[in-house]
């Protein structure tokens, strides 16, 4: 099966919400939340990351995942993950229960467009302020994509992780996780990095954003998707849109939608002349729907 159709399925029904004046979404993907071991690439931004959720969650923001939320190619155990980032997972869990929390799936978390698995994985989590289980996302499912759409206009945003781009991250995305969780892992702690990673692989994230974009213009459709880590809004023609991630070296990436505006943004700490730390949110770009 071709990128093309790899694309077109993913949008075969999936949910369609409403995009209007009054619309509020921020996109997040490829947090990678891991289970605390130098592996664990979120680690480093956790605190930005959580900060950024209690402003969406203030705001009145929906949130959604665009994918790789979860590293479960190098993980076995959701339930360190959870366990780990408990106070990200409640902060997710009130999104939830106030209906205003959307998740995909992609090459690093596929498992979860199993429904067993996902009924069985984030139905609860422990919380570590109560030291109970606290129910978590009971009855959610993982979608392989999602359509914003503008009932007065037309205007559709098409939203999906993007690894439908590379055959070994889609079709044959089990040989991959096999080739990261025994292979690339183990070397990337001596600093031999995955070269046949979009993130990673600057060749293959060129390949993997020329297809993106290719299906994007081909359809005339405006596709945001996250995969290869680097954020893009494109102004002059927009087809093509990257939210980034959130395992940047010193700063966190999103996409916020509101007020008929896609606004790329960054969270990053800042350093004031006292010494003291600061959260600093700054636009990046910024263009019309």
């Amino acid at each position: 099966m071709s990128c093309q159709k790899r694309l077109d399925k993913s949008f075969k029904d999936v949910p369609i919400l409403p995009l209007c004046a009054d619309s509020r979404y921020v996109l997040f993907s490829d947090c990678h939340r891991g289970n605390g071991t130098h592996n664990d690439n979120f680690l480093k931004n956790q605190h930005l990351y959580f900060a950024a959720l209690r402003h969406y969650y203030r705001e009145g923001f929906t949130y959604i995942e665009l994918g790789d939320g979860d590293e479960l190619w190098e993980n076995r155990d959701m339930e360190q993950i959870k366990e780990l980032h408990s106070n990200v997972f409640w902060q997710l869990s009130l999104f939830y229960k106030q209906k205003r929390l959307y998740m995909l799936y992609g090459n690093h978390d596929m498992v979860k467009k199993y429904p067993s698995y996902s009924r069985k994985k984030y139905a609860d989590y422990v919380c570590t302020s109560s030291q109970s289980r606290e129910p978590l996302f009971p009855d959610i499912r993982f979608y392989s994509g999602i359509i914003l759409e503008d009932n007065c206009t037309g205007k559709r945003l098409y939203l999906t992780h993007g690894h439908q781009a590379s055959l070994m991250n889609s079709t044959l995305w089990r040989v991959n996780c096999f080739l990261v969780r025994y292979l690339w892992k183990p070397l990337e702690q001596i600093g031999i990095l995955d070269p046949t990673s979009a993130a990673k692989n600057y060749t293959i994230k060129q390949r993997s954003e020329k297809r993106l974009t290719a299906w994007a213009k081909q359809h005339n459709r405006t596709l945001i998707t996250g995969h290869t880590h680097r954020p893009m809004v494109e102004n002059e023609e927009l087809h093509y849109i990257n939210t980034g991630s959130c395992v940047h070296p010193r700063c966190i990436t999103c996409i916020e939608i509101y007020r008929q505006n896609i606004h790329l943004v960054k969270w990053y700490m800042g350093t004031r002349d006292n010494g003291n730390f600061y959260l600093e949110k700054e636009e990046l770009a910024k263009t019309p729907l």
